[in-house]
This record gives C-alpha cells, sequence and structure tokens, in this order.
C-alpha cells in the first residue's frame, strides 16, 4: 500500500471516500476509517491534530442535533436530548471524523506542490470552457503556503480587509508532472464502484 499515487488519483480517492462517508452507518465508518490508516499509518497523528482543532465544532454539532431531533427525551427529563438526537449526533460527528481522517491521509500523501498539481490536473477538462484554471491554482497554493505558516492573532480580520498594497508572493510557480500510471485507472475505477456500491446499498 505505500506506492505512489498520482496527485489527481489521491485527490478522487479523496472525494470518493468522503461522498461514501455520508451513506455508511458505525460498521461501514469502521471499515472506511481502516484504509487510509493501513495504507499510510503516519496520517494517524495528522488525524489526531485535525480532531483536536476541530473539537468544538464536533461537540456544537453533536449538541445541535441531540437536542433539536424529535423523540423520547433521555431519562424522561424536559433539558435533556432526545435518543433519536443522540444517535443522529453520535453518528454525525462520526461521518465528519471519518472525513478528517481522510484529509489527514491526502496531506500525509501529497505535499503543497503535489497538492496544487493534483487540482491543476482534475481541472484541466474544464479549462476548455473558459474556466481560468491558471488563477485558482495559484491562489489555491498561495493559501496553502499561508497555512503553513503560524497564524496570527485576528489574522483572518486582515485577510478580510481590502488590501491597499501590492501582497507579497512568489514571482513563478512549478507544478511537477506525474505520469498517470495503470495503477490510477485501476485505484479510480475501484473507487467509482466502490461509491457506486455504497449508493446502492
Amino acid at each position: 500500500l505505500g506506492f505512489a499515487l498520482h496527485p489527481s488519483c489521491a485527490l478522487i480517492v479523496w472525494l470518493s471516500a468522503v461522498l461514501a462517508a455520508q451513506r455508511f452507518g458505525y460498521v461501514g465508518l469502521a471499515a472506511l476509517a481502516s484504509i487510509p490508516l493501513l495504507w499510510s499509518p503516519a496520517a494517524f497523528r495528522r488525524w489526531l491534530g485535525l480532531m483536536y482543532r476541530a473539537r468544538w465544532l464536533l461537540l456544537t454539532l453533536w449538541l445541535i442535533l441531540a437536542y433539536n431531533a424529535p423523540g423520547d427525551a433521555w431519562l424522561d427529563q424536559s433539558w435533556a436530548p432526545t435518543y433519536e438526537g443522540m444517535a443522529e449526533g453520535g453518528l454525525q460527528v462520526a461521518r465528519l471524523s471519518v472525513m478528517l481522517l481522510w484529509l489527514a491521509w491526502l496531506f500525509v500523501r501529497l505535499g503543497r506542490e503535489q497538492l496544487v498539481s493534483g487540482v491543476w490536473g482534475l481541472l484541466q477538462p474544464v479549462s476548455v470552457l473558459g474556466m481560468q484554471v491558471e488563477r485558482l491554482v495559484v491562489r489555491l497554493s498561495l493559501v496553502l503556503e499561508n497555512l503553513q505558516g503560524p497564524q496570527e492573532q485576528g489574522g483572518w480580520r486582515r485577510m478580510l480587509q481590502v488590501a491597499t498594497h501590492d501582497v507579497a508572493g512568489p514571482d513563478c510557480m512549478r507544478l511537477s508532472a506525474m505520469p498517470w500510471r495503470f495503477r490510477d485507472t485501476s485505484v479510480v475505477v475501484a473507487c467509482v464502484a466502490g461509491l457506486l456500491g455504497a449508493v446502492v446499498l
């Protein structure tokens, strides 16, 4: 499982896993979560960091679903969430956790340049429609580069403000082209088949 994937193929695998997670219950999610852990064990540590950052989002999601779903109140208390809400909240938190695990896998498998190269490859078919793929890829590269550095307090406010000066950035950007191999096609076919199976089941 340590073979290298084409960056665009890795993005297709990640997207297929994210879409499939929306259809699975706990058993399916457990099986889906085992794949990135076996494929890239280093993703586990990255996943823990993502889970820590998203802890308040996960808690908020669970509380919203637990208290807003109709059903029988927990322990027959008027202030308590419903059993149905807690079950739905737990399932959605599990789904989001698996999605974060696959995102960690993607970050481990692909560096910034490979990720940008993968997006470039996926967007090539739509470039014939007049979409400015170059601008989107350059902006994605700048965002990823900015996220790698330490974030200053209140930095997001400055990002929302209209800049009155030139923003420093690279004069050029290189994309490494990796050949598409037969195994990439096999992986994509397997992902499509698995995704269709998840939808049908």
